[in-house]
């Protein structure tokens, strides 16, 4: 079990990067009306979660790299278990897995890059 005070914690529980104990997220992340939405500030500690005006457009960045890790596991897993596949159905096959994905993955790509820029602080 992951303990608080250990980013993994706040990551995986969508949980504010700063005290681990309030919400990040408005709703959860398959609520697509609300996907993605964020809290203005932790109700917990007040810590803002947006540092400036674009601050999470380096998410971006990250939910590339979730697309492309998970690309490559898909493939490898593939292979791993010697799935005879083309490429044309590997490419429908995974484009319908990563649109499946692809709230979780937004989700995490904001929640990955807060709590690279916001420290766990003890209280």
């Amino acid at each position: 079990m992951i303990k608080k005070g250990n980013k993994l914690y706040s990551i995986l529980n969508f949980k504010c990067p700063a005290c681990h104990d309030g919400d990040f997220f408005e709703s959860h992340p398959y609520n697509l009306t609300k996907a993605g939405d964020i809290h203005k500030s932790c109700a917990n500690c007040k810590t803002k979660f947006s540092k400036e005006p674009g601050f999470y457009y380096g998410a971006m960045y990250v939910s590339y790299a979730i697309a492309v890790g998970l690309s490559v596991s898909l493939y490898f897993f593939f292979e791993l278990i010697n799935f005879d596949f083309s490429v044309s159905f590997f490419i429908l096959f995974y484009s319908v897995f990563i649109l499946l994905l692809s709230p979780l993955i937004y989700a995490f790509s904001k929640i990955i890059w807060a709590n690279i820029f916001i420290n766990f602080t003890k209280n």
